[in-house]
């Protein structure tokens, strides 16, 4: 009669029923450690201690919010310690970690799944004769994607002179942060963006990359310039002289050794009224798809176009 059980034991089956699971997967928590047994019987049946039920009830609902086995076997633990000084707090923080680590996994999966469903859209609302080449375009991006390539073309296209703080500011102002919930149109945007600069050779950067005598100088100007001007365009204001303007042609002067004066505005604007290059207008069109914020790009439009605009009235 050994596998009667003492009154404070319990059977895997009572155990299961009791933290409503199957035996099944009882036998997998103890086979995996997670649960121990307490003894076994003559005939080998497996027998649980009455705190066994806590225990795999809170394995239960960790495994039901798909938390890992390794990250529940961390929580368990902790909360079979709980006997010392210091334990519960232990355990807590281990719990808080978990959930932490869970959300972000799930925030991911989240963002994938947005950018997946946006691109699907694009697909299924595509003119037929298009679908396959807005396939190749968005076959090419993770999900969600990532930024790198647009880093990369950055650092291909700016001098290499460029101390790593203006560069490294540079690019977080240049690369966009990609929407939350994409449109499919943003996702069209981004897909071509990752082309554009994917595709740009050393011939394409060293056509449109500025090689001024002093690059430190003109990107420290160009960006307090920048931070003058975009409040102004933000509001919807048109191009106008001012301190932004100022700075602006300041910056251009002293990364070519010359002072602002206006002869060299002049000098200034005729080198700018040749405008960006296909290749940045078309890389600014796409940025200001994705993002609500004046690019770069269009500051600098609104700070050449006051530039012209001042030396018309002159």
């Amino acid at each position: 009669m050994d596998d009667l059980l003492p009154d404070d034991l319990l059977s895997i089956g009572e155990l299961a029923e009791r933290a409503g699971v199957s035996v099944k997967a009882v036998r997998f928590y103890s086979d995996q450690g997670l649960l121990p047994e307490t003894d076994r019987s003559g005939g080998g049946h497996r027998r649980y201690a009455p705190e066994a039920l806590a225990r795999l009830r809170l394995i239960r609902s960790l495994r039901a919010l798909d938390v890992p086995l390794p990250e529940v076997a961390r929580v368990v633990a902790e909360e079979a310690d709980g006997g010392g000084c210091g334990a519960g707090e232990a355990a807590g923080r281990t719990l808080e970690g978990v959930v932490a680590r869970r959300l972000d996994a799930i925030g991911a999966e989240m963002a994938a799944l947005r950018w997946r469903e946006a691109a699907l859209r694009l697909l299924h609302e595509a003119v037929p004769g298009e679908r396959a080449e807005l396939l190749r375009l968005v076959g090419a991006l993770g999900t969600p994607p990532v930024t790198d390539t647009l880093v990369r073309y950055w650092r291909r296209l700016l001098p290499l002179r460029l101390p790593a703080r203006l560069t490294d500011a540079i690019i977080d102002a240049a690369v966009p942060p990609l929407p939350e919930r994409p449109s499919p149109a943003q996702v069209l945007a981004f897909a071509r963006l990752h082309e554009l600069t994917g595709a740009a050779d050393e011939g394409c950067l060293a056509a449109h990359r500025p090689a001024p005598p002093e690059p430190e100088l003109l990107y420290d100007g160009l960006r307090e310039a920048y931070d003058l001007a975009a409040p102004a365009l933000a509001d919807g204001r048109g191009p106008a002289a001012g301190e932004a303007l100022d700075c602006f042609v300041g910056a251009h002067a002293r990364a070519h050794g010359r002072r602002d004066s206006p002869g060299y505005r002049r000098e200034l604007g005729r080198d700018l009224s040749a405008g960006e290059h296909p290749a940045m207008r078309r890389y600014w069109g796409l940025v200001a798809e994705l993002t609500p914020v004046p690019t770069l790009g269009a500051v600098d439009v609104w700070l050449s176009s006051a530039l012209v605009a001042q030396l018309a009235e002159a």
